[in-house]
Formats: C-alpha cells, sequence, structure tokens
C-alpha cells in the first residue's frame, strides 16, 4: 500500500518526465510537498534528471552536494559525464572499477545512471549487464531501448512482456510498446501511432511524442502527415535535435530544395555538436573530403 501511495504522490512527475514535458515536471516538482524523506528523494531525482534533460548541467552540479543522497550523487555524476566531454574517459574508468566492486542492486537509481552513461560511451553491452540486475520497470524500459537499438527486437519483445507482466498500465510500458511497435514496423506501425496520439491527447503533445508519430507516419509512406507533427514539434522547441534530425529526413522524401536541410544541418553543428547524427555526419564529410583531395592528387599526377 505504501509503494502506491508513493507512486500516486509522484504520479504527474514521473508523468511529464516520461513524455518528455520536462519544464511542466520541474514546475511540479518545486510545488509538491513530500511525505516522507524517501519520497523527497525521488521527486529530487525526477527534478534534477529534468534539468538534465534540457541540457541544464550547471544546476545539477551546484546543487547537488557529497552530503545528498547516493541516488542524487548518482544522477550528479550523469550530468558530470554529459558537461564534461574531456572528463568522460575518466568517468567511464572510474564506473568500470565501482562496477568491478559490490554494487547495491536494489538502488535503482544508481544503475539507471550508470547505464545511461555506458548507454551515451555507446558500450551497450555494460549498460544491458548493468540493467539485467534491477527489477525496476524504467530499467526495464531502458534494456528495450537499447535492444531495439541493437535490432534484437526478438529480446525486446521478451523484455517488453516482463514490464507488462509488472505493470502493464504504466506509462512506461505503454511507451516501450509504441517503441516496440514502431520498430516491428508493417501493421504495427498504425498501433504505435495510437499508442503516443493517446498519450499526447490524456497529457500533452511534446517533441518526444510528436517526433513518435511523425515517425510512424513516415514508416508508412505518409510524409505530408509526418511533416505536420515535426512542425508542430518544432513550434514547441525549434532546437530540438531529434525533431530536426527527422525534418532533414523528411525533406529528402518530400523532394524539398537542398538549402531547407541545410539550414537543419547547419542548426546541429552549432547546438547540438555532440550528437550522434552529427558526428556521423562530420565524419563522413572528413571523408568525403579526403577522397575528393586523393582524386584530385590523382589527376594532377
Amino acid at each position: 500500500m505504501a509503494d502506491k501511495e508513493t507512486v500516486d504522490e509522484l504520479f504527474e512527475i514521473k508523468t511529464n518526465f516520461y513524455i518528455g514535458n520536462y519544464q511542466q515536471c520541474i514546475n511540479e516538482a518545486q510545488r509538491i510537498k513530500p511525505s516522507n524523506p524517501d519520497v523527497r528523494t525521488e521527486k529530487d531525482v525526477l527534478l534534477y534528471r529534468a534539468y538534465i534533460a534540457q541540457k541544464k548541467y550547471g544546476v545539477v552540479l551546484d546543487e547537488i552536494k557529497p552530503s545528498h543522497p547516493q541516488e542524487l550523487l548518482a544522477v550528479r555524476k550523469f550530468a558530470e559525464f554529459l558537461a564534461n566531454e574531456s572528463q568522460r574517459d575518466k568517468i567511464v574508468r572510474d564506473l568500470d572499477s565501482k562496477m568491478g566492486s559490490s554494487v547495491d542492486v536494489s538502488n535503482s537509481t544508481f544503475l539507471l545512471m550508470a547505464a545511461s552513461i555506458y548507454f551515451h560511451d555507446q558500450n551497450y553491452d555494460a549498460a544491458l549487464r548493468i540493467l539485467h540486475s534491477s527489477e525496476s520497470i524504467e530499467c526495464m524500459a531502458l534494456t528495450v531501448q537499447i535492444l531495439l537499438k541493437l535490432d534484437r527486437v526478438d529480446l525486446a519483445k521478451k523484455e517488453l512482456k516482463r514490464m507488462q507482466d509488472t505493470d502493464e498500465d504504466s506509462i512506461l510500458t505503454q511507451l516501450a510498446n509504441g517503441w516496440f511497435n514502431l520498430a516491428v514496423g508493417g501493421e504495427k506501425f498504425q498501433d504505435a501511432y495510437y499508442i503516443f496520439q493517446e498519450m499526447g491527447d490524456k497529457f500533452a503533445s511534446t517533441p518526444l511524442l510528436l517526433n513518435n508519430q511523425a515517425a510512424c507516419y513516415m514508416g508508412q509512406g505518409r510524409f505530408e502527415d509526418a511533416e505536420g507533427c515535426l512542425q508542430e514539434a518544432l513550434d514547441k522547441d525549434s532546437n530540438n535535435p531529434e525533431t530536426l534530425v527527422n525534418l532533414i529526413v523528411l525533406s529528402q522524401h518530400l523532394g524539398k530544395a537542398p538549402e531547407v536541410s541545410s539550414r537543419y544541418i547547419s542548426q546541429l553543428k552549432d547546438s547540438h555538436r555532440n550528437h550522434p547524427f552529427v558526428k556521423d555526419y562530420l565524419h563522413k564529410e572528413s571523408e568525403f573530403d579526403r577522397v575528393c583531395q586523393n582524386y584530385s592528387a590523382s589527376v594532377l599526377a
């Protein structure tokens, strides 16, 4: 009964965080008066993770002190990893060392933050090993995301089933079901779309949900409908990297002028230079320039 009350107490905060409504999550977290220290810690974890999602790492680093609970220190470590590119290798080495010793598997926040660091470091095996030891539904959701990224739809299906058995009504279970249907494709595109649309109608239409809806439309070849979703997402957050990436892809399908996608690419380079799409794009640009130089040199020779 106590667990149920805790979930209800933070329901609005969790819901807003999971659907990507980060400012509302922060607003709700600042308004609520937790009933006990455990709920306060859980609330603060969500609050600071919302700041991280907004890339406001300084707030997290300034406010979380060494005296704070271990859950918050784990969140701070994730913020430190994202904020300091030059320190990332050291942070990962320290995490490797920590994971080699005894770890409190009941601290799901630590497991989630550690797995998130490995995920951003593209060490998916390490992330999955950490998440495997947790019964937290949020750890299960991240596991589904990673397995889908690795094209292991078969394993993702099993993990989704575990989520459904744990809490079929959880918003995370519903989101994971949408991601899974999106990965399967075909007739499942429409099922996925309905999941994301229903969440938007019930709670709030966020860039995260709208990008998922647009992906469903693009999978069905309905590019003009996808453009409507992405324009709405752009109105809500003009600098959201996933929206910009999807608009680049969409502009190619719609046959728009080259300068349209070039603007989105320039915006991504300016604001999201560490985004995987941008890193891959810059690598391909560098390779193309190298090949051109080699070709020019051979012609001159």
